[in-house]
């Protein structure tokens, strides 16, 4: 059950294995640094980092002809001693556009994830007086503005998602769509009820597995983010939703011998992925609330807000996503703030005669 399940302890040994097969490709003086961070960092993390540090010293191997005749594992420590702040903003300017050999383009948030690990890097080694200077002190990241548009849906909207898949209502549909829609009606209202009316991750959603769930209490298991594990608590709506599934359409199928504990499956019988998730929310969106770019992370936006206006609690929506840092909370649901301000725009009139 939870983070204890098959499904979870395979992914794990996956992500480690493929974590050392990096760290192999890596020289060791980042090696050692992806080392220091593997008793406090998600495997999933330090895969992104051994990605983002493998482009920078690929950079630095076509940008030096010292190191061109040297693989990667082979660049010395001495050549952090040797970059100075000018390398560093050289390589912002590769990373946000690159039209020689391996093209590229990143916006400034890509940009500044990828430049995290880096700053990382340079900082452990200074640290530990490996290197006499840090010239990452000196380069300014990209500034991230905050954006307070949250998208999301109104009732009205979540309503429409729902009919188009429980009746194919209101929507133009292929005589193909329609058969295929009716395969998966059930299995897809359930994911998209169990998404909106919890706030669940699309990873998390993934991962359930049929005695993840307790219909006696009406909670589920589920594993977060970081790898830890969580009990949310469902409506009775979704508990119908979930029995009609499993009841009907699940029961059905028959399923790979390593997915059978899955609750969601595939018409093949496999574990559902996330990109076959993040597709059927996509493709209904598009049918019901077309004026919009609604994906699973949307779902979890109109959730939690919705949370937020009905009960005012930022402490509960933060519990309840499973936020770490209730600051992410506080930014991310701002835009609240916001409706409640232009509220107060009409809320007084002085030429009324009642005042």
């Amino acid at each position: 059950m939870g983070k204890d399940s098959a499904y979870y302890k395979s992914k794990t040994r996956s992500q480690k294995v493929k974590l050392r097969g990096l760290i192999d490709q890596l020289p060791s003086l980042a090696a050692d640094y992806i080392y220091s961070k593997e008793l406090t960092t998600q495997p999933s993390t330090l895969i992104s980092y051994c990605y983002d540090l493998l482009t920078f010293f690929r950079f630095l191997q076509t940008h030096n002809s010292t190191l061109k005749d040297l693989s990667l594992t082979e660049i010395p420590l001495s050549v952090l001693d040797h970059l100075q702040s000018e390398d560093i903003v050289e390589y912002q300017r590769y990373l946000e556009l690159n039209l020689d050999g391996e093209m590229h383009e990143n916006g400034k948030k890509a940009i500044a994830r990828k430049m995290s690990p880096l700053r990382g890097l340079f900082q452990y080694h200074y640290e530990r007086k490996n290197i006499s200077d840090n010239p990452m002190i000196l380069v300014k990241l990209p500034k991230l503005k905050k954006d307070k548009n949250i998208v999301r849906m109104n009732n009205y909207e979540v309503q429409a998602l729902l009919n188009v898949i429980e009746n194919n209502a209101g929507v133009p549909m292929t005589e193909r769509q329609r058969k295929y829609a009716a395969k998966t009606q059930k299995r897809d209202l359930a994911i998209m009820t169990l998404m909106l009316g919890t706030g669940i991750r699309v990873s998390e959603c993934r991962g359930l597995d049929l005695n993840d769930l307790d219909f006696n209490v009406n909670s589920m298991t589920i594993v977060r983010k970081g790898g830890g594990q969580d009990v949310l608590y469902f409506s009775d709506e979704i508990h119908q939703v979930l029995d009609d599934y499993i009841c009907s359409e699940r029961a059905l199928i028959t399923p790979y011998e390593a997915d059978a504990p899955a609750l969601f499956y595939s018409i093949q019988g496999r574990r559902m992925s996330v990109d076959s998730i993040e597709r059927l929310v996509k493709r209904y969106a598009q049918m019901a609330v077309p004026n919009k770019k609604i994906t699973p992370h949307k779902l979890r936006s109109t959730y939690g807000t919705a949370l937020y206006r009905e009960t005012g609690d930022i402490r509960l929506v933060a519990d309840v996503l499973g936020h770490e840092n209730i600051n992410t909370t506080i930014d991310y649901y701002a835009a609240m703030e916001d409706e409640h301000k232009r509220q107060a725009a009409n809320a007084v009139n002085y030429k009324r005669k009642d005042l």
